[in-house]
């Protein structure tokens, strides 16, 4: 399916003076970073996600949600948390994603936290398994202002589905996206950007046509292909699929597998963005799914002395030194390119 530039305009339609003279700061202090060797922060993130919940009633592989596999502690994002770290961050920051771990509509607050965000301007998206999009739910979602929602639909079929989508149902999914696109028709709004995302393993790789014809079906607004992550992969996967086009992964000479990554020691992301879980920590990316690289909390501390502390200048040094040296880096595919 062909892109939809409504995102694009969402965004856009965000710009400020403040967002605009901070996103300059960051650009800039990210390249004198690289060329320096020598971290520099000189604005706050540009974008970031939070997490609404831990909590998932799939069970799929490959997700510590799913595989209810956290060492931390999991739990529900309270009002009082969401609301400080918006309050500090919504001047300068553009864009918002309410997903880290977890199904975001488990947590009874979802929405009205979109509607805060919404207040303060912010470009909002979330992505969801569609299990809880019941027509009340779908019109909420509408009326929320949530400018982007990402469905997962990972087949086209339930034996196919449910391989990877472990105790999901593919009719509720076609369920759910029905009752978007009835919302958005009925209330005349172009938001949510409706996206299915199909997470190509090799389950499922021979319904991509499928899924393309479904979505149009569907009255879908774009569809994408998405890289699956998988954690042992040198030794082969059986969700590592066929087509190379769609693998993170390479297979070398000795049959083993390489990440395609080169790794270079630089992290966009550690400039423009990061995650904050549900109890309010702050972590680099979301590649940091078990927490284990905590940088401040922002119920204990202002979210700007964290940004500027030493300890995330310590993290942003030891990139230069050497990626693939960080653990939640060995296998990232991300942050290396500048608006990536």
């Amino acid at each position: 399916m062909r892109k939809s530039f409504q995102d694009d305009i969402a965004i856009l339609k965000k710009l400020n003076l403040p967002r605009i003279w901070n996103g300059i700061k960051v650009l800039l202090s990210f390249y004198w970073s690289k060329w320096t060797n020598a971290p520099k922060t000189w604005g706050s993130p540009i974008a970031f996600a939070i997490e609404p919940t831990t909590a998932c009633n799939l069970a799929c592989p490959e997700c510590p949600s799913g595989l209810r596999s956290f060492s931390r502690p999991t739990g529900n994002l309270k009002k009082e948390v969401y609301e400080k770290a918006i309050d500090e961050l919504s001047k300068n920051a553009l864009y918002l994603s309410f997903y880290f771990q977890g199904e975001p509509y488990i947590n009874p607050n979802f929405l009205d936290m979109v509607s805060y965000a919404r207040s303060k301007k912010m470009h909002t998206s979330s992505s969801t398994n569609a299990h809880f999009l019941n027509d009340e739910n779908a019109k909420k979602t509408v009326e929320s202002g949530l400018d982007r929602l990402i469905i997962s639909i990972d087949g086209t079929s339930q034996e196919v589905y449910e391989q990877y989508r472990v105790g999901g149902k593919l009719e509720k999914v076609i369920e759910g996206t029905k009752n978007i696109v009835k919302w958005k028709k009925m209330l005349n709004s172009k938001s949510p950007l409706l996206i299915f995302q199909f997470l190509v393993v090799k389950p499922n790789e021979h319904q991509m046509q499928e899924v393309q014809a479904l979505a149009d079906e569907l009255g879908v607004d774009e569809l994408r292909f998405k890289t699956a992550q998988v954690y042992d992969y040198k030794k082969g996967n059986p969700l590592i699929p066929d087509n190379e086009q769609y693998s993170r992964y390479r297979k070398q000479h000795d049959g083993t597998y390489e990440i395609k990554n080169k790794l270079d020691n630089h992290c966009w992301k550690m400039w423009h963005s990061c995650v904050i879980t549900w109890d309010g920590k702050v972590i680099p990316c979301c590649f940091d799914k078990d927490a284990q690289f905590v940088m401040g909390n922002v119920v204990e501390q202002s979210f700007n002395t964290i940004w500027e502390s030493d300890k995330y200048k310590s993290f942003r040094s030891q990139l230069f030194k050497g990626r693939d040296q960080i653990e939640i880096c060995k296998n990232c595919s991300e942050g290396t390119k500048v608006w990536a």
